[in-house]
């Protein structure tokens, strides 16, 4: 069965404790005395001496409920991590002071929604945590002259996230990777870029070539997160720099490329220029080929399937780095289409995602799965529809997959959506054993989440539980499935970690089966939580 609720540990009971009495108590003098005293750089107070991971959860357990006084009193030397995200309304330019002159040894500080911080205190920030490896900033008030600070004096960088921040400008994101005072490269070690969210316009000219600028400047880059980065990759294959808008005092795109070439092959540069990226989303297909050459190491993509009929598995093969592949249909396609593509790739794949194919007839999902032995994710959104059909058929999933395991696979969601007045019959005893055999022979299922099956899931999950007590499925979510309430019981018997159970517009679970799940989890003490609508 779930887990019973264990006893907490004293180390967790006593911060509890301290953070239930934090403001009757341990902030109490400093409240009624000092509380307006901007001045102090430190402060000798209840935590001054505690570890830095005891602090850190101090502000974790007290999160939205932080009064400013027991900020203040939190904000201690020996912090290395610093996140205000749940008390954003909270931090304002005194706060932010204080952190830059308390807290000098933050590798990691987490800013996300503190608008309140004016743009002065976020460049006194940069300047005064020269230590910072990880800088989360999105919705702030975060402008150019702050990402110059960044890039002047965070070189330690390797994460940032700056999405949302309605004062950068394409122009902007030029001061991150350059420095047009002193002339050198900034943020060498910078791995990780988000800056989603920066313009209104569904497609900007300056600002592909602000991320064009970013790709060929930051050397250690390895994923941008942009809507437009794959647009931005093809301009650098295609180098077509004429019209590229670079701000004065910037190096030329064709500068960058250069030096980019001569780093990689000497005085006399020659061959394919490539690019470190190991992950680029949303890449529509016609992108592939020139993404495929420009990034040859990519190992997570996300691929646009448009509206032509058919599938040309050619854009993907070969493709040896990678190893978590999405594929999103903005048209109905046959799911068969991509068997030739998962035979190929599917033994090097540890995440697969397919959105919005048709299931069409025969096995499919059997054989594809069949392919991917190496799964530790798998999501699929399917529709049922006879309009497109695959050439599979005849065979039953023993024929397709009777030897296969997923010794790796953790996660699961699939989920389906009915484009015509009913589901094909033949379609069903497939997908059914489909589902049964992944469920068992699955032993390291930790997520599964099921929406809208065509079939009742009670002889299904008998069938299963008949193999395997599910022993590591921490997470269960059937919506819309047609599930009974004793099959649930049975699922809240078995020897597993189940934490969360989600029962969602089922149709057979009534308020009374509801009320009947709380009273035993109640009952039995299990620390188990159960949602129902």
């Amino acid at each position: 069965m779930p887990r019973r609720k264990s006893v907490q540990s004293l180390q967790k009971l006593c911060l509890e404790n301290v953070a239930g009495n934090m403001q009757g108590l341990w902030a109490k003098d400093y409240t009624e005395n000092y509380l307006d005293e901007y001045q102090f750089c430190y402060i000798e107070g209840p935590f001054s001496q505690l570890a830095a991971s005891l602090v850190h959860e101090l502000l974790r357990l007290k999160g939205k409920r932080l009064t400013r006084a027991m900020l203040h009193l939190l904000l201690v030397p020996q912090l290395t991590e610093l996140s205000l995200r749940a008390c954003p309304k909270l931090v304002n330019n005194a706060i932010a002071q204080m952190i830059t002159l308390r807290c000098k040894n933050l590798s990691s500080l987490d800013l996300e929604g503190c608008s309140r911080i004016p743009i002065s205190a976020l460049v006194n920030l940069m300047e005064g945590l020269p230590r910072l490896t990880k800088l989360y900033l999105e919705e702030t008030q975060c402008n150019t002259q702050v990402l110059s600070a960044v890039g002047s004096c965070c070189r330690r960088l390797r994460e940032l996230n700056i999405s949302g921040c309605k004062r950068i400008s394409s122009e902007s994101l030029f001061h991150l990777a350059f420095d047009p005072t002193a002339g050198t490269f900034c943020c060498p070690d910078l791995q990780i870029l988000s800056v989603d969210g920066l313009e209104s316009k569904p497609y900007c000219d300056d600002l592909l070539w602000a991320l064009a600028f970013l790709l060929l400047a930051l050397p250690s880059l390895v994923f941008l997160e942009n809507e437009f980065v794959a647009e931005a990759v093809c301009l650098i294959h295609d180098r077509q720099f004429e019209g590229a808008q670079v701000p004065a005092g910037f190096p030329s795109m064709q500068e960058l490329v250069r030096r980019k070439m001569s780093a990689a092959f000497g005085a006399e540069p020659e061959g394919q220029l490539t690019l470190p990226l190991r992950e680029v989303l949303e890449v529509s297909e016609p992108f592939l080929p020139s993404v495929r050459a420009v990034c040859p190491h990519l190992a997570k993509t996300a691929v646009l399937m448009e509206e032509h009929p058919g599938l040309n598995p050619g854009f993907l093969l070969p493709w040896r780095q990678l190893t978590d592949l999405t594929l999103d249909c903005w048209d109905m396609k046959a799911l068969a289409d991509l068997l030739p593509l998962t035979a190929s790739l599917g033994a090097q794949l540890q995440a697969l995602s397919v959105d919005g194919f048709s299931l069409g007839e025969g096995p499919c999902v059997a054989i594809l799965l069949s392919h991917c032995p190496n799964l530790q994710k798998f999501s699929a959104s399917l529709f049922y529809s006879t309009r497109l059909s695959g050439g599979q058929g005849g065979t039953g999933w023993d024929a397709a997959l009777a030897p296969c395991q997923f010794p790796q696979l953790r996660d699961v969601i699939l989920s389906f959506s009915d484009v015509d007045d009913s589901v094909p019959p033949p379609q069903v005893p497939a997908l059914r054993a489909s589902l049964a055999c992944l469920l068992a022979r699955s032993p390291c299922l930790e997520s599964v989440l099921l929406t809208c099956l065509p079939f009742s899931l009670d002889s299904l999950l008998q069938e299963v539980l008949e193999d395997t007590s599910l022993p590591c499925l921490g997470y269960l979510a059937l919506v819309k499935c047609e599930v009974s309430s004793p099959t649930v019981h049975r699922l809240l018997s078995l020897d597993n970690p189940l934490n969360k159970l989600v029962l969602e517009e089922c149709p057979d679970i009534h308020r009374k089966d509801y009320a009947e799940l709380l009273r035993r989890v109640r009952r039995e003490r299990l620390d188990l939580q159960v949602t129902w609508k």
